[in-house]
């Protein structure tokens, strides 16, 4: 059955004013950051104005800046790459020995806000001599790429057929062995998408570096506050920092897109 004319109408009016609200916001981001103080602070120049780059050389310039995003890439990737290592076994294991238990508890790590965890994590770091240094960062940012590999992996792996890896173990081989040579390379889109989805999450992850970082461990979220002072916000700054810890993720979510989707569903096809 073909919509109706109303329900046509209905849905290009609901997706225009859903679109216009995620975009507003980034267009507005991205204009400022082109703007000076005064242009931003002027409404008559809301779209008429002449741009520049002056913002993002005092960002690029400012603070060692370049190096927190150097920081921000090393803290995504290595807290990316060790939740695979320990969260696609893991994830494998509660799916096909039925450890419903054990994933209930990952599930419920996944529920815990992250701020419940901050003070007794601060305590309990500090007292290690572990706050500032990167340690800290990439094993709090696994408190979230952890559960969200596994939760994403037991789905994948519950959609995959299990007569090749009972064909394998009757040839001879281990769980591990039909694991590693059977089932891992049948899960390349799903562990890629899991990590795609568990970088994007700790690139932008605000609350755990905002506490636990240092002067020379900050990450780019965190070092977006630079441009905000106790008198006055340099709002053209402020604008080409987010900008720069902004676009970067949203081309990577734009180029994987069309695999991060296709790893999601794929779970739910196969089998």
């Amino acid at each position: 059955m073909r919509p109706s004319r109303s329900f046509r109408v209905f849905r290009t009016v609901a997706l225009t004013v859903v679109v216009i609200g995620l975009l507003a916001p980034l267009l507005w981001m991205i204009t400022a950051s082109l703007k000076t103080n005064v242009d931003i602070y002027d409404t008559g120049k809301a779209f008429a104005f002449s741009p520049t780059l002056d913002n993002y050389a005092n960002v690029l310039q400012r603070a060692n800046y370049v190096q927190f995003i150097g920081n921000s890439l090393w803290v995504a990737f290595a807290a990316t790459v060790l939740s695979l290592i320990l969260g696609v076994p893991a994830a494998y294991s509660m799916s096909r020995f039925n450890m419903r238990r054990s994933a209930l508890v990952v599930l419920m790590a996944r529920v815990i806000p992250g701020v419940s965890l901050l003070v007794p994590w601060y305590y309990v770091f500090s007292n290690l001599r572990m706050v500032g240094g990167f340690s800290v960062l990439i094993l709090s940012h696994m408190f979230v790429s952890l559960p969200l590999i596994v939760y994403i992996m037991m789905g994948y792996f519950d959609g995959l057929p299990t007569e090749l890896e009972e064909a394998a173990l009757v040839d001879g081989l281990t769980h591990i062995g039909a694991f590693r040579r059977i089932t891992m390379p049948l899960s390349v889109p799903g562990i890629a998408t899991a990590g795609i989805l568990s970088f994007i999450f700790s690139w932008n992850n605000f609350m755990f570096a905002l506490v636990l970082s240092g002067a020379n461990t900050k990450t780019l979220p965190v070092a977006i506050f630079d441009f905000v002072g106790y008198a006055s916000i340099d709002w053209g700054g402020l604008m080409a920092a987010a900008t720069v810890v902004t676009l970067p993720i949203m081309v990577i979510a734009l180029v994987v897109q069309k695999y991060v989707v296709s790893g999601l569903t794929a779970g739910a096809t196969k089998g």
